[in-house]
């Protein structure tokens, strides 16, 4: 639909009468997903008549539909100080309010309309939502049985409770919900999505291909879902399947860095190297905040035995806030075998922060102690090591390694015999016992020839 191009003297309407006709072009270009124009329309309108709630209010809608949930907010403000008590009003605020993670005055706006009106049900439905995002999942399945008491149909609730569940790792629940909610409202967006994301966390892979299929025949194009399917088909070790996927949305979306991020996983996987050096440098120089790119091709080069640059290329990732510790453990063991000691230990102690139980963190910082010849710090670490996690082989034997130049050979094969019966009879291990035998020989039989010299080894 075209703008009027009005002309009050020959119309012979009033200015309220020709706000009312932008608003209504503004309906229309809202329905056909014109948000721009929408909100230029209504601008006009709410010029000639700034009294109207509801235009404030459609307003705020058009603004929510383009993301703009700051400027939202103050439409939804401005439209209740015509409005106070308008549940609908508040119930957007209420909503906008979550979206800018301003929590407190989501749940305060959602209250006042409880009082207003117990039995308006989305106050409730939303304001499981809220809950969810606070962690405080307990009320938020409250919210969702008060809503059920008023409206026990609702898909919404469902849907919402349902990332609740996600949320918690209870994903066979979360599954039923979804499954309610595709019951209910079939049209339900990206429903097939989340059932799908749901079904391959809880190992139902089968099924979770089945509704990724279902979600990409609704939406072929969608970004997100092609991207989970890809990783989930990179997962099955279907990697040709899972590079189609990829390079199709580059098709559709060129400068997609995550997809160039994981057609460099391909590559690497089936060890084209160089090419997956292009495709991390690609998706490092298109987004240069994704993480990813810059970790894998530091492993590379230090496969290549091309260290040079590696310790910077660590040094950016680091400061991406990757929050996946075993990426945080490979770049602190990297930057040790580069010797770059002081850049590795943050890496340590940040996996520490999330994780106070992960033995590899506590033997990364035993080795930087090692290397600091802090010999009880490290000999400290490595017991915490040793202590959270029985399978760390290495831990035991740098312990029994300290005690054995400690001359406290006892207590280093006790370790390493702690280690044989938990971790079985290795190479590894079977060599480091007999390397301390070894010293152990050597040092008694230096004291019996030369019992002067007590120190010597």
């Amino acid at each position: 639909m075209t703008e009027s191009s009005y002309d009050e003297d020959d119309s012979g309407l009033n200015s309220w009468e020709w706000a009312e006709q932008q608003v209504a072009e503004a309906y229309e270009f809202y329905e056909s997903g014109r948000m721009q124009e929408a909100l230029n329309k209504l601008n006009e309108a709410l010029a000639m008549n700034p009294g109207c709630a509801a235009w404030h209010f459609n307003r705020g809608l058009t603004l929510d539909a383009m993301e703009r949930y700051e400027e939202a907010i103050a439409c939804y403000q401005q439209a209740l100080e015509l409005a106070p008590n308008d549940l609908e009003i508040l119930n957007c605020l209420a909503v906008d309010y979550t979206r800018t993670i301003q929590y407190d005055l989501a749940v305060a706006t959602f209250e006042k309309i409880e009082t207003l009106d117990p039995s308006y049900e989305p106050a409730y439905c939303n304001r499981i939502v809220t809950y969810t995002e606070m962690e405080q999942h307990e009320k938020a399945e409250q919210m969702f049985y008060l809503a059920q008491q008023i409206n026990p149909e609702c898909p919404i609730c469902f849907y919402n409770i349902g990332n609740s569940l996600f949320s918690r790792g209870n994903y066979v629940r979360a599954i039923w919900c979804w499954e309610k909610t595709a019951q209910l409202e079939p049209t339900h967006p990206q429903i097939h999505y989340r059932i799908a994301q749901a079904c391959w966390a809880d190992g139902q892979l089968n099924k979770a291909k089945e509704h990724f299929l279902c979600e990409l025949r609704k939406n072929p194009g969608h970004i997100d879902v092609l991207t989970d399917y890809g990783v989930f088909l990179l997962e099955q070790g279907q990697r040709a399947k899972a590079a189609e996927k990829f390079r199709w949305i580059l098709e559709l979306r060129p400068d997609c860095a995550v997809a160039m991020f994981y057609l460099g996983e391909i590559c690497r996987l089936d060890g084209d190297l160089c090419e997956a050096m292009t495709w991390y440098s690609q998706a490092k120089m298109t987004e240069s905040q994704l993480p990813g790119p810059r970790f894998r091709m530091a492993q590379i080069l230090l496969w290549q035995n091309q260290p040079e640059g590696v310790a910077e290329l660590l040094r950016e990732e680091i400061k991406l806030a990757c929050d996946d510790e075993q990426v945080m453990l490979s770049i602190g063991q990297m930057l040790i075998r580069l010797g770059e000691y002081n850049d590795a230990l943050p890496c340590f102690l940040r996996v520490l922060d999330s994780n106070s139980e992960q033995g590899k963190a506590y033997f990364g910082i035993s080795a930087i102690l090692m290397h600091r010849r802090d010999l009880e710090g490290c000999l400290q670490f490595l017991e915490h090591a040793i202590g959270v996690d029985v399978r760390v082989l290495s831990a035991y034997l740098g312990a029994a390694l300290i005690h054995s130049r400690q001359h406290n050979y006892q207590r280093a094969f006790q370790i390493l015999h702690k280690a044989k019966s938990l971790l079985g009879n290795s190479w590894r291990l079977r060599f480091w016992m007999a390397k301390i035998w070894m010293g152990k020989l050597r040092y008694v039989i230096s004291h019996r020839l030369f019992p002067q010299h007590q120190d010597c080894d």
